[in-house]
């Protein structure tokens, strides 16, 4: 994957462009495990805001509601921090130069 990089910087590629196979790869691993849960919910596992509003005495229809909500907000929240992560790390890859730090992807 380095040597891709590498090549495309090298053939004139941004960084951006360089490393957006990369990116999205990234961002395809860090999201499977929230998009793995949220198939199982109400049907293999029962979240504990829809179970704790039936005991209550709400409505199923209401608690189901609010949990459809509640687990948007967290696939939300997840989508949205992978983004802002990947991308304020982005810059630490590169020198002013558009080069690969070298003291980055070092073994030690």
């Amino acid at each position: 994957m380095l040597g891709l990089v590498e090549t495309a910087l090298a053939l004139g590629a941004t960084p951006r462009e360089a490393t957006l196979q990369q990116v999205k790869r990234s961002l395809v691993i860090a999201l499977s495990p929230v998009i793995d849960n949220a198939k199982t919910v109400g049907l293999i596992v029962l979240p504990g805001a829809m179970t704790g509003l039936i005991m209550a005495g709400a409505s199923p229809l209401e608690a189901i509601q609010l949990q459809i909500v509640v687990k948007n907000m967290v696939m939300a929240a997840s989508t949205v921090s992978s983004i802002v992560s990947s991308y304020l790390c982005w810059t630490a890859f590169f020198t002013k130069a558009f080069q690969l730090k070298d003291e980055v992807f070092a073994d030690k």
